[in-house]
């Protein structure tokens, strides 16, 4: 509810009290002149309170006005009742029904993604993943994280990766990939090791700030370890001594930049071309996509595949051009296909 809104029903539920009690003690001393102002005074609080007397009013005019301060204290109390069930209702109440509404979509997802930590680089991989139209779910503790994940309008949990609760509430059993973006490396191990216990085919990513935390976070079980400080100095370096190649590379490798991208497919076995050549398929006349590198089922590269190259089950294509052509790459390696 808007502050504003319920500081006015504070004020005006106030004024309300202080009016009733008020007339009500002047009432009642100009009808009952013996009576002194403090016993008005109580003989009004009882009356509005609808607590009772202890006394009889002694007249007809007394009588109607405790009516009418009985009548002015059940409103009273009715509109007090009212602000606070919606205090309630529109805190507590509405604050889990979200979550239980926002836990049931979690609920329904599969193959998605979960990003622990929402700080500038958590953030750049949500506006990654959201430009690349995958699903992905916000796992942090911060307000700031919080709120700025909220803004962006993600499906956002507020726990810690390092308790397994948290993990299993993002869905960790149903993901595809974790992308474990804290600024703490212990934080960032602990969640590593977890993950990997409970699930050993996810795909995990993670961010490390030296070369130790590389190293540990690599033995715990990432298949990928970031430094982001390494690699924008890297980019840097790269953009003065190599500027047209690594814009080329921003622009393919980015889900936000321009309509050229580049993409993995794995080769299944039950697709009907796992066998054949590159030039067999005539990949490049059918889909438009150029295959630019093959990685193969022993884990080595093949960077110029040539057009003789069969392409085995297991093994994974990077490929590059517009989103229609690798759409029209990966129909042809679809599984099944």
């Amino acid at each position: 509810m808007d502050p504003f809104r319920r500081l006015r029903q504070v004020v005006l539920l106030a004024a309300a009290v202080v009016a009733t009690v008020a007339g009500g003690t002047v009432g009642f001393h100009l009808i009952i002149t013996k009576e002194s102002w403090f016993q008005s005074f109580y003989r009004s609080v009882i009356t509005a309170s609808l607590t009772g007397l202890d006394t009889i009013p002694p007249n007809d005019a007394a009588r109607a006005l405790s009516i009418v301060m009985a009548v002015c204290g059940l409103t009273i109390i009715g509109y007090s009742g009212a602000v606070i069930v919606e205090a309630i209702s529109g805190g507590v109440l509405s604050g889990a029904l979200a979550e239980r509404r926002r836990q049931k979509l979690i609920e329904k997802l599969h193959d998605h993604f979960i990003i622990c930590g929402y700080g500038r680089v958590g953030r750049r991989v949500a506006e990654e993943f959201l430009a690349a139209g995958v699903s992905y779910v916000v796992l942090d503790y911060r307000e700031d994280a919080l709120a700025a994940a909220n803004a962006h309008h993600d499906v956002v949990i507020e726990g810690n990766g390092t308790q397994d609760e948290d993990l299993e509430r993002a869905g960790l059993d149903r993901a595809k990939g974790l992308v474990i973006a804290s600024d703490d490396d212990a934080d960032n191990l602990y969640i590593t090791l977890s993950a990997r216990n409970t699930r050993p085919d996810l795909q995990i990513v993670v961010r490390a700030s030296d070369e130790d935390a590389k190293r540990k976070l690599e033995l715990a079980g990432a298949d990928r370890v970031v430094m982001p400080y390494n690699a924008a100095g890297r980019t840097m370096a790269n953009l003065v001594l190599k500027p047209q190649v690594t814009a080329f590379l921003d622009t393919v490798t980015t889900a936000t930049g321009a309509d050229l991208h580049l993409a993995e497919i794995e080769v299944d076995r039950t697709c009907q071309h796992a066998g054949k050549t590159i030039r067999d398929l005539r990949v490049r006349h059918e889909t438009g996509a150029i295959i630019i590198a093959l990685r193969k089922k022993d884990g080595s590269f093949d960077t110029t595949p040539e057009p003789d190259t069969s392409l085995e089950p297991g093994d994974v294509i990077v490929g590059v051009g517009t989103s229609e052509e690798l759409r029209e790459l990966e129909d042809m390696f679809a599984v099944g296909s």
